[in-house]
């Protein structure tokens, strides 16, 4: 497997262990049915579980991951179905329904899954783009003009991916799931442009999703808009978290105060071991500290679009290039939230936010990529 890819994914997660304990020690410890060491222990053993899983997938042949991935896309369906029905999703109050609770391991959000399904799936099918024959239409039939037409720019091709993402938005937007969304679109468009669609219908996507995200803008989610604008105007509401963290990030300065002595983590950030634990790596880390991290992850994109370069074939390339691409996605938008650079939208960090299910599918993820990387050709000897 390619070791240089391995080594990153490994830095990764021990770091992000090591955070998971500094970040979340002060919270548990003020639970009465937890130990102050809970969460991290948690988080080490889904860890040691999903590398145990990302050694074993990749030492799956990925071919065989192509057929797999309409079971795949089927149970993601199923699954984005099943969060909807009462009983089986865990209630709150705002009505948000995004979790399914497994007895004995606790809760996952099916679009994690999807995520995955999507990218397998459209890398399947547009692996074989160039290879099958182009349908002929009798010039003769009704509407071959307007068919024809539709053919040459390319909508027939798109339209069964359309659909697809059609159907699982729409049981996104019901959860509603704004984040989630917008990565299974990002991870679907990039296979859709490493495959080589043409450029303009982007352009389209891209205005398509923005009426999306005004669509989803309801309730809970338009505020954040104005927490985002100016969060010191909602300083004991919705701007409450975001002001925490910047302070994190802004008392963290160069170096740092040292490895488990952030201040905000004693329960002025909330849940600072989920989506916003970043700002605890600022705040003990420093600029320096938080920079090298921000160097593994830019290293491991570098290094996974290397790998998708110099894959065996078309469907390995299009696989690493969507999961890269959505591990990147996830990194940029989860760090512009704790900065507020864009509106909080629930995104957690790789590797690094408390969440066990959520770090095993990660890590199966780069097994996928370990995977297509063992079956790189060698390079000739001259």
């Amino acid at each position: 497997m390619d070791l240089p890819f391995l080594m990153l994914v490994l830095l990764l997660t021990g770091i992000g262990v090591i955070m998971v304990f500094s970040a979340s020690y002060a919270t548990a410890y003020l639970q009465e049915d937890k130990s102050p060491t809970f969460y991290f222990f948690r988080q080490a053993l889904f860890a040691a579980a999903g590398l145990t899983v990302m050694y074993i997938t990749s030492k799956i042949n990925y071919q065989t991951f192509r057929w797999l991935s309409v079971f795949a896309l089927g149970l993601a369906v199923l699954l984005l179905i099943a969060v909807l029905i009462p009983g089986i999703h865990t209630s709150r109050s705002d009505g948000v329904k995004r979790w399914i609770a497994v007895p004995g391991i606790g809760t996952f959000q099916p679009s994690e899954i999807a995520k995955v399904a999507v990218i397998m799936y459209f890398s399947a099918r547009l692996s074989k783009r160039n290879t099958e024959k182009p349908r002929r239409l009798s010039p003769r039939r009704p509407l071959s003009g307007v068919v024809g037409f539709l053919d040459r720019i390319g909508f027939l091709e798109l339209v069964p991916y359309g659909l697809i993402l059609l159907l699982i938005v729409g049981l996104m937007m019901l959860e509603p799931h704004m984040s989630g969304t917008i990565l299974i679109l990002a991870g679907a468009a990039a296979v859709l442009f490493a495959a080589g669609i043409k450029l303009y219908w982007f352009a389209g996507g891209g205005a398509a999703l923005m009426g999306l995200v005004v669509l989803m803008m309801s309730g809970y989610q338009s505020t954040r808009i104005l927490v985002w604008q100016d969060p010191w105007a909602y300083p004991r509401d919705g701007g409450y978290q975001i002001i925490q963290s910047l302070y994190a990030i802004g008392s963290g300065g160069l170096l740092g105060l040292g490895l488990g002595k952030s201040r905000q983590k004693f329960l002025y950030l909330p849940e600072p071991e989920n989506d916003f634990i970043f700002a605890i790596v600022c705040e003990e880390l420093g600029l320096i500290g938080a920079g090298i991290v921000l160097i593994l992850f830019a290293l491991l994109v570098m290094r996974g679009y290397w790998i998708a370069i110099h894959a065996r074939d078309r469907f390995g390339a299009l696989l690493v290039v969507g999961i890269t691409t959505l591990t990147a996605v996830q990194v940029f938008l989860n760090i512009s939230v704790v900065t507020n650079l864009i509106p909080t939208t629930g995104i957690s960090l790789p590797f690094f936010s408390y969440g066990g299910t959520a770090l095993m599918i990660q890590l199966a993820e780069m097994g996928i990529i370990l995977s297509v990387s063992r079956q790189i050709p060698a390079p000739r000897q001259e």
